[in-house]
């Protein structure tokens, strides 16, 4: 795995970048968000590790920016964010990023979040599955989502890697009720440290991509007291 340390905190910086490449991964820095974006584009790293409070452009703009861009290499983002920035790291997932690291952390805890993405990916690699509903198509090898217009033609989705992969834990079993507990576990693995609520951020984000009216959802529907279930018919 490739990954891009966005941190001005030349110490901070250093001590991710050694550990991480000790743990056997590829790393460059950079301190500020103009110099991320540039990276970001030269770079194409498969992982960004992204301090909130960055010199120029701050971290949620560069999340928002990296999300805006068409791009064959969407990253997976970690947030870095200080220990009473709840509010921004609500924002951060609004606008993209996949999960947050709250300062001050282990190193340890850092390298199993890094590690549980790599998971994430070298499963998406192995499988080569099309997901269809009457609504939706997802292809897992190709990594692309489309929603079905009264057409039948198709049109694509603009999700996050993290996104993409919430719809297709949902369609790989329509109908299925999924608690946090699980939805964490299938998309961050068990190296995963913070509140379960992240995922109803993450729902309510894609939500507002996917559902005609994302306050009465028609495909992403709450099951009171126990979780989610995506409700549309296989084809």
């Amino acid at each position: 795995m490739e990954i891009l340390i966005v941190e001005d905190e030349v110490e901070i910086a250093r001590l991710i970048q050694l550990y991480l490449e000790r743990e056997g991964f590829s790393c460059r820095h950079c301190a500020d968000g103009l110099s991320a974006l540039q990276e970001f584009q030269d770079y194409s790293p498969q992982l960004i590790i992204l301090d909130l409070k960055i010199p120029g452009l701050d971290g949620l703009e560069v999340c928002a920016r990296i999300r805006q861009q068409a791009s064959y290499s969407d990253p997976y983002i970690l947030m870095l964010t200080a220990k009473g920035e709840e509010n921004d790291r609500i924002i951060g997932l609004s606008t993209g990023a996949d999960d947050y690291v709250v300062k001050p952390f282990s190193l340890k805890e850092l390298v199993a979040r890094v590690r549980a993405l790599l998971r994430r990916m070298q499963s998406d690699t192995k499988q080569h599955h099309t997901y269809r509903t009457r609504h939706f198509v997802i292809n897992i090898k190709q990594h692309s989502a489309s929603r079905v217009l009264s057409t039948n033609e198709l049109t694509p989705l603009d999700l996050t890697a993290l996104e993409f992969e919430l719809v297709a834990t949902f369609m790989s079993d329509p109908g299925r009720v999924w608690n946090r507990t699980q939805l964490i576990k299938k998309l961050w693995g068990s190296d995963f440290y913070g509140d379960e609520r992240v995922v109803d951020t993450h729902i309510a984000r894609l939500r507002k991509k996917i559902e005609p009216d994302p306050a009465n959802p028609t495909f992403i529907k709450t099951v009171v007291g126990v979780g989610y279930k995506f409700d549309d018919q296989v084809i």
